[in-house]
């Protein structure tokens, strides 16, 4: 069945769409002034400006975003809680900041995220897979509060203050004119891949990876189903695509001549050539399925400034590139100003010092059961 506990997330800006595994399930934000350290014992993984991130908090959001099946190793949980627990902190900063910016998520837009979320999914198989998880339709909730929350105050403070002026786009037209210039017939392609084998390393934003034919011929469908309901392609392959080279892109695959196409499997050469521009078509091949997006048909020729889309393309990828560095600058900024500790990192480390020669290296402290 699809994986319903990462399809529950909230659209999110692209730090979290490369990093973020999950909401955090840590307690709710206090005023902005510093609160007095709380005291640091052995479930105290963070403590961040004050306020203390324990191991149940980590825990939730693994449970939360994690199939319990995949059977990680003990390393690879606590790698997997390390980044989640990075992540938290980032988020907690975040947060922090929505009060003195006036941030808020109304009801309404948390039921219509959270409803959205699971919709497709029998209310039965809802309740199963949260049972199976240990976590409740409440845990599930305030992850995504979080998500919409944060999200809303890196749009207000980033995405919002971003400007692209007619001139940088006539510039940066005048200076890449051969990159629309189109010299056959082509079609611009985007894709989302799924395999029926396990993959060493998945880099799609929700970590999901079907692992049999019948689980990849499973997630196409809901794939398939979700793009019918309206949802994001380009989320879509950010967050669940198999194929480490598109997935962070969209599942953009740029321009692909008809030459090539003509040569492709015939599977694939069907799913795009003579289909309309929008169309989705599934190739399938060997317990392996390819959604393909016809995003548009190019016949040969050189664009102009004036020709539809030109103009469109080129602010989007100007925007993108200045989003991208104030993003950074400013996740960095609030990361700089804010006191942070990572004790289970520093306790890590610690177990693992470098032993005396020809000792044996000290194990890495297990990853404690989930919290109840």
């Amino acid at each position: 069945m699809p994986d319903i506990a990462l399809r529950l997330r909230a659209r999110r800006p692209a730090f979290l769409l490369l990093t973020l595994a999950a909401g955090s399930l840590a307690a709710a934000c206090g005023s902005s002034s510093t609160p007095a350290a709380p005291p640091v014992t052995a479930d105290t993984w963070a403590v961040v400006n004050g306020k203390a991130i324990v191991e149940a908090d980590v825990n939730k959001a693994f449970q939360r975003t994690q199939d319990p099946a995949q059977g990680l190793s003990s390393e690879e949980t606590m790698t997997t809680k390390l980044n989640l627990l990075n992540d938290l902190i980032l988020q907690e900063l975040l947060l922090s900041k929505a009060g003195a910016l006036k941030v808020e998520v109304p009801q309404s837009e948390l039921d219509a995220a959270f409803e959205n979320g699971k919709k497709n999914i029998p209310e039965e198989a809802f309740q199963q897979e949260l049972t199976r998880r240990n976590i409740t339709v409440a845990d599930m909730r305030e992850g995504l509060r979080r998500e919409l929350l944060a999200q809303k105050v890196v749009a207000q403070e980033v995405a919002s203050k971003i400007t692209v002026s007619d001139a940088e786009i006539t510039d940066f037209f005048n200076a890449n004119k051969a990159r629309f210039n189109v010299p056959e017939e082509a079609y611009h392609l985007a894709q989302i891949v799924v395999t029926p084998a396990r993959d060493p390393q998945i880099s799609n934003a929700t970590g999901d990876d079907a692992a049999t034919p019948d689980e990849a011929l499973k997630k196409a469908q809901m794939l398939m189903d979700r793009l019918k309901a309206g949802a994001s392609f380009s989320e879509l392959a950010v967050g669940y695509s198999e194929d480490p080279e598109s997935a962070p892109r969209g599942g953009d695959l740029g321009l692909v001549p008809v030459t090539r196409l003509r040569q492709a499997p015939p599977q694939l050469r069907n799913a795009v050539l003579d289909k309309p521009v929008g169309a989705v078509n599934v190739a399938s091949n060997g317990g392996a399925h390819t959604l393909v997006l016809v995003v548009s048909h190019e016949t040969p020729g050189q664009r102009e400034l004036t020709t539809p889309g030109v103009r469109e393309q080129i602010t989007e990828g100007l925007r993108a590139r200045k989003e991208q560095l104030l993003r950074a600058a400013y996740l960095t900024a609030v990361r700089s100003e804010a006191t942070v500790t990572n004790h289970i990192a520093r306790r890590i480390v610690d177990a693992n010092s470098t032993p005396a020669p020809g000792a044996a290296p000290l194990a890495t402290p297990p990853a404690t059961p989930a919290a109840k």
